[in-house]
């Protein structure tokens, strides 16, 4: 369902979290000016290449990026961060270990709706439709100011700042990327296309079957449909691209007219396509297809982590599957091979999705058409470096499936709308809940303390809900988390997502609940690893960007255990919501409970957890 972010000062009002004061920005250093002819854009139909490439040296990455706009055709405002040298979105290659120095001057015009951000702040003191900050999606960096910190970072318009995100010794080499994340306007940055890749180098050494395969960077991102035509049919709620190749789509509902974007294959090759959904708002479900006929996708990496990497000495095998549901902001890397001649056409699409009552409408598309070409072709791509010798530092997750659980938490996705639509009396959802039972349900607002604190050095078990008629996407900052089970899909309508029960994500979706009553809430379980070195306050939220700007994101605060100890001021566990008898919110039940404050603040041991309606976990 089409809903419209807008910038919202009364949604934000003034920003008084508690993270820790940040850093002074570094001296000063030159601005970045203009690029000419910011944000250029293929035409549909085109040849996909992999996206310029930047590449560390020495321990160092060091970038110096435009911000900047433009509006195309169909008067859609366009974003891109722009090298001096005119790269747009660079894939930013480092090492475990680098540091990654951007410097980036936002080179937009004045925006509207300014509004001040009490202290401390990092950066600006105020903020409005036009102010910039980095998010670096999937890296396990740090929450704080000049690194992967998002809550109080704000660069408007004619400012320069500069980041230098620590990339830790054990990051596991793989997919991650870049893009703006200030509240309120995320989602039309990324309608605009300002994001990027980011690639921990050495996946090879992590899993050799990649080595010496040509590579593929592609990056899936989404934007308004020209003329925003009611979407229905084959008119989807927004069109996609393939490395800013627009895949236009049809005007008539009925019709199957999309255009994709050209891919290269030699023949006879096995290729690594390495696949970001970069999109705000749009689920994929790829699949490659020979004339019809779904091939086998050999997984090798999930948000950024080769699948079976952390618990054995040995390389982890591959998964094989015959599609792959990639939420929003997930990346999945993966091996498969290019078609005999004898193939009539061969493609990379994406299913359609069962977005739920309230959502969007994602139909089936076509990404690429398969082209097979000589192993000459300037457009074919880069080759992965040979295997030299196996990695055993990036096993930053080892033990997490056994280590002991320190709380039980259940958070919940809600909105304001029934999950059914009464045609009687319309709703459209504007108000976008990241609910933790035993709390207040609220939207995000930077003035409230954080609806959780957990202590460095413990893991968590975290139940997930969907409590609302629409599916939405789990994203946790800073962190993965390991999958345990993926729960009550089938009883509303759903099936599970292949290939991510048992591996380390940062996204994941939980599809809509059916409204019945007698259904448990559809939900994942999950184990949250706090045993890095980071502390601080920062975010978990909805990844369909238009929730997360309409409210559907919420602040967690991890302490050390020092600081932890030292406090009595926030609840270590949560139990599991009753399946509701009556209903006047999704959540209703959770938080009319005469208990559930009280409950709130008890340690549940794993066997006193229960689902709503009693339903057991699938595996």
């Amino acid at each position: 369902m089409h809903r419209f972010a807008v910038f919202a000062l009364t949604s934000l009002s003034l920003l008084a979290i508690v993270p820790k004061p940040c850093a002074a920005q570094p001296g000063a250093v030159p601005p970045v000016p203009p690029v000419s002819n910011p944000c250029p854009r293929p035409a549909a139909g085109s040849v996909v290449s992999n996206p310029p490439s930047l590449f560390s040296s020495d321990g160092v990455l060091a970038v110096r990026f435009s911000y900047q706009h433009t509006f195309d055709f169909a008067n859609r405002e366009l974003f891109c961060f722009m090298t001096p040298d005119g790269l747009q979105g660079p894939t930013l290659h480092v090492k475990p270990g680098d540091h990654l120095v951007i410097t980036v001057t936002n080179n937009l015009g004045p925006g509207s709706g300014s509004m001040g951000i009490s202290g401390p702040n990092c950066g600006a003191s105020t903020m409005n439709s036009s102010s910039l900050n980095i998010h670096y999606h999937g890296t396990n960096t740090s929450p704080t100011c000049h690194q992967d910190e998002v809550i109080k970072t704000t660069i408007n318009p004619g400012e320069i700042f500069q980041y230098n995100v620590a990339f830790p010794e054990n990051e596991p080499p793989g997919l991650y990327w870049y893009h703006p994340h200030v509240h309120g306007i995320a989602e039309h940055a990324l309608l605009g296309g300002a994001s990027g890749a980011i690639v921990v180098d050495g996946i090879e050494d992590v899993q050799p079957a990649v080595s010496e395969l040509r590579q593929r960077i592609l990056i899936v991102r989404d934007q308004n449909v020209p003329g925003t035509p009611p979407p229905q049919g084959n008119v989807p709620s927004w069109d996609v691209s393939l490395n800013y190749i627009p895949i236009t789509s049809p005007t008539d509902p009925n019709a199957n007219n999309f255009v994709p974007a050209i891919l290269p294959m030699g023949a006879g090759d096995r290729e690594f396509f390495r696949v970001s959904n970069s999109a705000s708002d749009t689920i994929l479900d790829l699949q490659y297809v020979f004339d019809g006929s779904p091939q086998v996708m050999h997984v090798v990496a999930i948000d950024g982590v080769a699948v079976n990497s952390q618990d054995s000495v040995k390389p982890g095998g591959p998964i094989s599957v015959t599609h792959f549901v990639l939420a929003p902001a997930a990346r999945v890397e993966f091996i498969v091979s290019a078609p005999p001649h004898s193939v009539q056409l061969a493609q990379l699409v994406t299913l359609g999705i069962n977005t739920g009552p309230l959502g969007d409408n994602d139909p089936q598309r076509p990404l690429a058409t398969i082209q097979l070409v000589g192993d000459d072709s300037p457009s074919i791509g880069n080759v992965v470096p040979a295997f030299k010798s196996m990695n055993t530092k990036s096993k930053r997750f080892a033990g997490l499936a056994s280590a002991p659980v320190a709380a039980h938490r259940v958070v919940y996705f809600d909105e304001n709308c029934p999950p059914i639509p009464d045609p009687n009396n319309p709703c459209t959802p504007m108000q976008f809940f990241m609910g933790v039972v035993g709390k207040p349900e609220h939207t995000f607002d930077p003035n409230l303390p954080p609806d959780i604190v957990a202590t460095q050095g413990t893991v968590e078990q975290w139940v997930i809900q969907n409590r609302a008629g629409e599916n939405h996407e789990f994203h946790f900052h800073q962190v993965h988390f390991l999958v345990k089970s993926q729960d009550n899909f089938e009883t509303n309508g759903s099936v599970q997502s292949p290939a991510l029960t048992g591996q380390y994500l940062d996204m994941i979706q939980v599809p809509y609940w059916d409204g019945n009553l007698d259904h448990p809430y559809p939900s994942v379980t999950v184990l949250i690893d706090f045993r890095g070195p980071d502390i601080g306050d920062f975010v978990f939220h909805c990844h369909i960007l238009n929730h997360e700007d309409l409210g559907m994101m919420n602040i967690i605060q991890v302490k050390s255990p020092t600081e932890a100890n030292n406090t009595n001021s926030e609840s270590h566990a949560v139990a599991a919501a009753a399946k509701p008898s009556t209903r006047t919110s999704p959540a209703a039940s959770a938080e009319t409970s005469p208990d559930a404050l009280e409950i709130a603040d008890r340690v549940v041991a794993p066997a006193t957890m229960q689902q709503p309606g009693g339903a057991g976990h699938h595996h």
